[in-house]
């Protein structure tokens, strides 16, 4: 299984790890939280001196409860961070974490992204399958219900499993359709679900193997850790690195963590194990 970043045709037979930046003042985890440009350029350097194969830039949070952010608001917290990636770090691979197709755009004509994340699955933004279309990148297609505002308020199914697998099913074939290359599937830990739907979707991870496609497992100190463990946020370290080696184990191809090290480390290890006599 493969994807192709900017021309480069990346084998995902030892899963990838995605960092994650946020240029948010209120994303759930602060250490995530980057505003001043001098930090955000000392971030991504650590992050890929750590081993990421690629980081995510988002400048709206997603956390419960968020409200959308305006577009002009959106591009105002990225063209600074835009501008460094242009000019220090244009041999790297990025990501847009966007649910907007002229961002989206943008980001990847003008500032060399290679592939968009987007949480609402084109369910925002009826332009955004036709520009990934257009630009063959790679696309992160997420299941939520509803936006970050609400969709916790949107979380009863009659079976989850079988209803996030009929949800991508329709979505894949609209992107077949128009012929797009690399989907990648993220089933959306924390989005439109509780912690016992969150468990339940990661012991049932391999399901989605069925699309054949990659699949990214963003499971990073979200709530379903540290809720669980009665402890916070930033005490859920060890818990993400539990929860990233059973979805390692359950088939994910891509890992997006908050802690970059720790995560190469995981997939070094698990895969060490694999590969051994």
């Amino acid at each position: 299984m493969t994807i192709n970043l900017k021309g480069n045709i990346i084998n995902l037979d030892i899963p990838l790890v995605m960092g994650i930046i946020n240029i948010t003042s209120d994303s759930f985890y602060d250490k995530s939280r980057h505003l001043k440009t001098k930090n955000i350029c000392t971030t991504i350097q650590d992050m890929f001196d750590n081993g990421a194969d690629i980081i995510d830039i988002g400048a709206m949070s997603s956390r419960p409860g968020a409200k959308i952010i305006s577009e002009k608001e959106e591009i105002k917290r990225l063209i600074p961070i835009f501008e460094i990636i242009k000019s220090d770090f244009s041999n790297n691979f990025f990501s847009i974490d966007t649910i907007r197709a002229s961002i989206a755009e943008k980001s990847i004509n003008n500032y060399g992204f290679s592939m968009i994340n987007d949480i609402s699955g084109g369910e925002f933004d009826n332009k955004m399958f036709s520009t990934i279309a257009n630009y063959q990148v790679p696309y992160v297609i997420m299941h939520m219900r509803g936006t970050p505002e609400n969709m916790q308020q949107k979380t009863n199914y009659k079976s989850l499993i079988e209803e996030i697998i009929f949800y991508f099913s329709k979505k894949v074939q609209k992107l077949n359709n128009l012929n797009v290359n690399d989907i990648i599937i993220d089933p959306g830990f924390g989005f439109s679900k509780t912690i016992d739907q969150n468990y339940e979707l990661l012991k049932n991870f391999d399901k989605f193997k069925i699309f054949n496609l990659p699949i990214l497992a963003g499971l990073s100190r979200k709530s379903m850790i540290w809720k669980q463990l009665d402890t916070s946020v930033n005490e859920s370290l060890n818990g993400t690195t539990v929860l990233n080696t059973i979805a390692l184990q359950n088939g994910a191809n891509i890992l997006r963590v908050h802690d970059v090290k720790e995560a190469k480390e995981t997939i070094s290890l698990l895969y060490k194990t694999i590969n051994s006599r």
